[in-house]
């Protein structure tokens, strides 16, 4: 086993994702540990071999716990200054670690950072906004070619300082999928410090690791999605934001295109009735989130 660094922890969450997962690991450079944490695979076995090829640490869950929830286990087993949380279809780029190292050091304030996330096509992948944000608050479009502040982060590559994320609890737990990087955005941002974007750290996002395309998939990303959102907008006052969610939710639910797929009935009319339900029966946190057989590394639709 070769030694590890001991500024920094890759923590990735895993779902079946045996085909993107030797790829980021192989981009990861020599010495720094990673944090595998596995959503109850049902390839798990392949999960293992891969975290022994790679010198990599694997926490194996017994049950799919979602997103938040993976990543703060997999936070909790590190010991250095540094986490980030990386998808496991991200590859890392050369420097990227260090760029993101010496503008840690450059910002003292800032609590996090994203890399540049450059999609397979050379396009950067750049959140600029949230529907947990009032409007006022997007970031205006025009390329970035500079290290800039930013009003939340992408979760598929988020640096952080680790007291700075405990400091906060971590992710929230009764978010089992969507919004769960805009809200630690935002708490990151308004009790520990600015958010930026840094240009010449550079990360590849491969794409690839998002769960099965079925119809049983759809109805519950659009369970979760109609849940988080309610559950977001009113945890962050979120001007208007519980309105917007109904009708958004009504929108895409009377949208014709549900009338030929499947999928989309399944999904839009999930989130409908899960955006009722969350409206009516706010969640409090003694509740739990439902632990689906879904992907906890999914793209995000907000």
């Amino acid at each position: 086993m070769r030694p590890k660094d001991d500024w920094l922890t890759i923590v990735t969450v895993s779902f079946n994702s045996e085909r993107v997962l030797p790829r980021m690991l192989a981009s990861v450079p020599d010495g720094v540990h990673v944090v595998i944490v596995d959503n109850a695979s049902t390839n798990i076995a392949n999960i293992r071999q891969i975290a022994a090829d790679h010198d990599a640490e694997l926490v194996d869950l017994s049950e799919n716990k979602g997103f938040g929830v993976a990543c703060n286990i997999g936070a909790s087993k590190a010991r250095t200054e540094f986490l980030l949380f990386l998808n496991p279809d991200v590859e890392i780029r050369p420097q990227a670690l260090e760029s993101l190292r010496a503008a840690a050091a450059r910002y003292p304030a800032a609590s996090a950072f994203n890399p540049r996330i450059l999609n397979e096509n050379g396009t950067t992948s750049l959140k600029r906004r949230s529907n947990l944000l009032a409007r006022a608050e997007w970031m205006p479009r025009g390329n970035i070619d500079t290290d800039c502040e930013v009003p939340v982060l992408a979760g598929s590559a988020i640096f952080v300082k680790k007291a700075d994320f405990d400091a906060v609890g971590g992710f929230d737990p009764l978010i089992f999928l969507y919004y769960e990087d805009d809200d630690l955005s935002l708490r990151l941002r308004r009790e520990r410090g600015p958010l930026y974007l840094i240009t010449s750290a550079q990360v590849m996002h491969t794409g690839g690791a998002s769960s099965a395309r079925s119809v049983d998939i759809a109805r519950i990303k659009g369970y979760h999605l109609g849940r988080s959102r309610v559950y977001c907008s009113v945890k962050h006052n979120t001007p208007f934001g519980r309105t917007k969610a109904v009708v958004k939710a009504l929108l895409s639910a009377m949208s014709p295109l549900v009338l030929f797929s499947k999928r989309k009935r399944a999904k839009d009319w999930a989130r409908l009735e899960a955006t009722f339900k969350t409206l009516i029966s706010p969640i409090s946190p003694g509740d739990q989130p439902a632990h689906e057989n879904v992907s906890g590394n999914e793209p995000k639709i907000h």
